[in-house]
């Protein structure tokens, strides 16, 4: 990722794509088992569905909860805002209608596979990042781009286990 100087109020997003040798409706199984996904990342500890929801659909809530060295531990409630077999599935963190972040895989057919990528929007709402902007505000750039490195690189494991998964 190359520096991009934003600030937490642009919204930056970052984006991850790699091709999986099985056919979307394999990789859609995986991506949508919000379960499986602590496996894969390296902060995620644990999710958990909520509010009697028991797979994924729109308005579907599940409990993250995750663990960072520098930020701590953390649990949020996101809400599937889309969740189209076998192309989208996307949530939004906290808020649906003003989010902390918005994190989507997509599925395209491709090559007799799957070109599946993971996107992600950090805010517009205020986050955990947000107390360490507030605490440095003369370092807002740098710690939005930290922390969207360590996005992408995370995703990019991400992406690395489903695609074992779903060619296994």
């Amino acid at each position: 990722m190359e520096w991009t100087g934003a600030r937490y109020a642009d919204t930056p997003t970052v984006e991850v794509t790699t091709w999986v040798d099985a056919p979307p409706e394999r990789v859609w199984e995986l991506v949508s088992d919000v379960g499986r996904m602590p496996g894969a990342s390296a902060e995620l500890q644990s999710v958990e569905w909520v509010d009697g929801a028991v797979g994924p659909g729109v308005g579907a809530r599940f409990l993250g909860r995750s663990a960072h060295p520098e930020l701590g531990e953390w649990e949020t409630v996101s809400t599937v805002i889309e969740c189209e077999r076998p192309t989208v599935f996307a949530w939004a963190v906290v808020d649906p209608e003003n989010p902390t972040a918005v994190w989507r895989f997509r599925l395209t057919p491709r090559d007799d596979g799957t070109e599946l990528s993971q996107w992600v929007q950090m805010g517009p709402a205020p986050s955990g990042l947000s107390l360490a902007i507030e605490a440095m505000p003369d370092k807002e750039q740098k710690i939005v781009f930290v922390r969207m490195r360590e996005f992408e690189r995370n995703m990019t494991a991400t992406l690395e286990h489903i695609k074992q998964w779903a060619e296994a």
